[in-house]
């Protein structure tokens, strides 16, 4: 099987797994060389029952299977599983020109899958706080013009105003400036999780959780609900040892289902929260209605 033909079947079967809808982002995982992100094989590939199996050679027909592939095997860091992501890329519903910003770009696979999608009136600014896989991915999405790569702290960099925010790392919640710079109609795509082992807040520990989709409907008005279970490495900068014990909390209630906005409004905690601190609440009623303002009126 040549290589093209091994790329469509890898996405078609992306698809069926996935169930994903859009056709663009299909596209690109048909179009994105994945060996040219990972390097030269033999690769390590996941095995489903844990550990590590070495490709039979180097031919790249390996990789255009659903399976993880591994970056770092010693640090147990991988590309990260083709379905779940394009799952989630397709839940963030990307369209072409829209600006996004991604958090845990790794070595840019799937920042280049974002930009195919996109295409090139759109732009993907992807950040990396690991310097050694920035510096990959630097050099991997060199000949895509739409697409910026920086190395930093994905929650303290401001990316400007965005239409989609994908999180590829666990945090205990959104930040503040992640919010402020969706535009209305804006989607924030993040991990909600807590550390493994659960008194550890080490940037380099595994989490696990639930994907949180967040919608700007208007200035103070955001849709959430939670999408799917996940199991990912922390975000830098991104955790609170204090939101961790509150977020072991809630999810032992089982009622993560309920989540149907959040909150930036102060208000006293209550039974429609389900996951309350100033300034930000994961809550059980719906998205706040409000006259749209002077700017959101502009707007449309």
């Amino acid at each position: 099987m040549d290589i093209v033909t091994a790329r469509r079947f890898y996405a078609e079967e992306i698809r069926a797994v996935g169930d994903i809808s859009s056709d663009r982002l299909i596209q690109a995982f048909a179009t994105i060389g994945r060996e040219h992100f990972l390097g030269p094989g033999p690769w390590s590939i996941v095995r489903p029952s844990g550990g590590y199996r070495t490709s039979p050679d180097a031919d790249p027909k390996h990789l255009y299977h659903n399976v993880l592939v591994a970056i770092d095997p010693k640090r147990d860091l991988n590309n990260g599983h083709p379905s779940s992501l394009a799952q989630w890329l397709d839940s963030l519903a990307l369209s072409e020109g829209e600006a996004v910003f991604h958090v845990g770009g790794g070595v840019g696979y799937y920042s280049a899958i974002i930009a195919h999608v996109v295409g090139a009136a759109g732009r993907v600014l992807s950040i990396e706080s690991d310097e050694a896989l920035a510096k990959r991915a630097r050099e991997n999405l060199s000949s895509m013009t739409n697409v910026e790569v920086v190395c930093g702290d994905g929650t303290q960099y401001d990316p400007g105003s965005l239409d989609a925010i994908f999180v590829n790392a666990g945090v205990t919640h959104p930040t503040e400036l992640w919010l402020d710079r969706l535009s209305l109609g804006g989607r924030l795509l993040c991990p909600i999780t807590i550390s493994r082992p659960l008194n550890s807040n080490d940037d380099n520990c595994g989490t696990s959780g639930l994907m949180l989709l967040v919608v700007r409907h208007r200035a103070e008005s955001y849709a959430a609900k939670f999408i799917s279970p996940v199991n990912i490495f922390a975000c830098m900068g991104g955790r609170d040892l204090s939101m961790n014990e509150k977020l072991i909390s809630s999810l032992r209630d089982n009622k993560s289902q309920l989540v149907r906005s959040l909150r930036r409004d102060a208000h006293h905690p209550s039974d429609t929260c389900w996951l309350h601190i100033d300034g930000l609440c994961l809550s059980k009623e719906s998205p706040r209605s409000a006259p749209p303002t002077p700017q959101e009126s502009e707007a449309r």
